[in-house]
């Protein structure tokens, strides 16, 4: 039976640098786009975009064909939403607003089938076993899943290496926004208080050996990124690419 552990954690693991785009239009044609463009990955968000159940399955099966890794990003670590997201094939997902190592734990606990974890037997309903016609599957799905969880507060960073040393989490994310928001300085990333807090997290999470991530819309910004050692950068939103594109070319038409 062929194996369907993700290349994505195995280059994750062996310390190789990716890149990839985040995806807010929750549409399976702009997704398959997207995986025609060559990224490493890319991010199917649920927490801020409209993205429910049926909606991410059919961005995973449009995205499915081509080489870039779908990650997606819940709502919130709900154990049940967890639990149907891997039935349709998610391999890896992004937890936000992980703050303590026993949150992190619990993420674990959801991903995994008894003994180690609580995830509920349904594999010949679900796509990810290919309706029951992986024999293998049970036996070999805790592991081809990747857990990265989403540090992005003050209480996070001060569990960050508790967080980081949860056995089962496999990277860690900084998130800009609501790091800067939590810091007191709503909307601005480039604070200088905010990017001295994410270049420290980024130290101490190569200190312990886990991996680190971020997003960015600032190209010299993600290249510094990838040079201060984050394994995992976001260097894009869909969102915001197609706004710039469509707005220049609106003001360029524009009378003067």
């Amino acid at each position: 039976m062929q194996s369907h552990e993700t290349p994505f954690k195995r280059r994750l693991l062996d310390g190789e640098a990716m890149t990839g785009l985040w995806l807010g239009l929750a549409n399976p044609y702009t997704a398959e786009m997207a995986a025609t463009a060559g990224f490493d990955w890319l991010l199917l968000d649920a927490e801020h975009s409209p993205n429910d159940l049926k909606g991410l399955l059919g961005q995973l099966q449009a995205i499915a064909p081509y080489a870039s890794h779908p990650i997606v990003r819940p709502p919130v670590g709900n154990p049940v939403l967890i639990k149907q997201y891997l039935d349709i094939g998610v391999q890896t997902l992004l937890v936000p607003m992980v703050e303590t190592a026993g949150q992190a734990a619990g993420l674990v606990e959801a991903m995994h089938y008894p003994p180690r974890g609580i995830r509920g037997v349904g594999h010949v309903l679900a796509r990810a076993a290919h309706w029951g016609q992986r024999t293998d599957y049970l036996e070999r799905a805790d592991e081809e899943l990747c857990l990265l969880v989403q540090v992005e507060t003050l209480q996070g960073l001060e569990n960050l290496e508790a967080i980081a040393a949860t056995e089962g989490v496999d990277g860690v994310f900084i998130g800009p926004a609501d790091l800067s928001a939590s810091m007191g300085h709503l909307g601005d990333p480039g604070h200088p208080e905010v990017r001295t807090a994410i270049d420290d997290a980024i130290t101490r999470l190569r200190a312990v050996g886990k991996v680190a991530g971020i997003v960015t819309v600032d190209e010299d910004e993600a290249r510094s990124y990838l040079d201060a050692g984050c394994g995992f950068v976001g260097v894009g939103i869909d969102t915001l690419l197609l706004m710039k594109a469509m707005k220049g070319l609106a003001e360029r038409f524009r009378p003067a």
